[in-house]
């Protein structure tokens, strides 16, 4: 008995030539950029309300009023200023570079702290000119 190799080279060349044609290559994901938007400020000598400033810079660093907060603190400071300051009102600055996601943790600690996210306002800091934008 012997094999005949012939008819199965055959049948293997037609695999192969088939898996070639239907294969679809991959290509590497773009990362989707979103550029928040901004809104000049308008010169006004009249302050409305005071408000206490939650900063975040393009690294993701905290503060609330010039006061550092450290990573993964923010929902615990946010709720012990809230007690100490029941009437104030909070205001965020966020820098034009920060990533979507910091952001969005953010937002998560005061909602856990129990501030009304739309309840506070968010600028997005600029670069200054003159000094590079980023990467």
């Amino acid at each position: 008995m012997s094999v005949q190799i012939i008819p199965m080279i055959d049948i293997l060349i037609v695999l192969l030539i088939f898996f070639i044609t239907s294969t679809h290559f991959k290509k590497p994901r773009d990362v989707m950029r979103i550029e928040l938007p901004t809104v000049r400020e308008v010169p006004s000598d009249k302050v409305i309300e005071q408000r206490s400033v939650i900063a975040v810079d393009a690294a993701g660093n905290v503060s609330l009023d010039s006061l550092a907060v450290p990573e993964g603190l923010l929902e615990s400071y946010l709720t012990a200023y809230r007690k100490q300051n029941p009437g104030r009102k909070l205001e965020l600055e966020a820098d034009r570079q920060l990533p979507l996601e910091r952001l969005l943790g953010v937002w998560d600690a005061l909602t856990k702290a129990g501030i009304e996210i739309k309840d506070v306002p968010a600028r997005i800091r600029l670069p200054e000119k003159g000094k590079p934008s980023g990467p």
